[in-house]
């Protein structure tokens, strides 16, 4: 985290979403849940400065928790931004990390851009 620069972006990602070569992972992985994506989401946005989000469009009618965090993201004043899963999975391959969690239910997934602090 210390290492992103301005428009850097992070994978928290569930334990299914496939992670392209090159990219590092982070794998935390323990158990199906363990540790869940949410508990992942909200550690790394104590640490992170985020300007902006992007998720898949399918956590609508896919991941009602999931959607409710987007909900919350932009109420934090995080840019959140919806995509196709499939255009989601092509922008995981510029990511600096994906963090794996355990978690196992769908489209537990957010792509989490880099701002700055001032």
């Amino acid at each position: 985290m210390a290492e992103l620069g301005h428009g850097d972006s992070v994978v928290i990602a569930d334990c299914g979403l496939p992670i392209s070569d090159g990219v590092e992972r982070i794998d935390l992985a323990l158990t199906p849940g363990i540790p869940s994506f949410f508990d992942v989401l909200k550690v790394v946005l104590q640490d992170m400065q985020v300007e902006s989000a992007v998720l898949a469009d399918e956590i609508h009618s896919h991941n009602a928790k999931v959607s409710a965090c987007a909900g919350d993201m932009q109420q934090a004043g995080i840019a959140v931004r919806l995509v196709s899963h499939e255009q989601f999975k092509a922008l995981t391959r510029n990511a600096r990390a994906v963090i794996r969690t355990g978690e196992a239910t769908p489209y537990a997934n957010v792509i989490l851009y880099s701002g700055v602090v001032f």
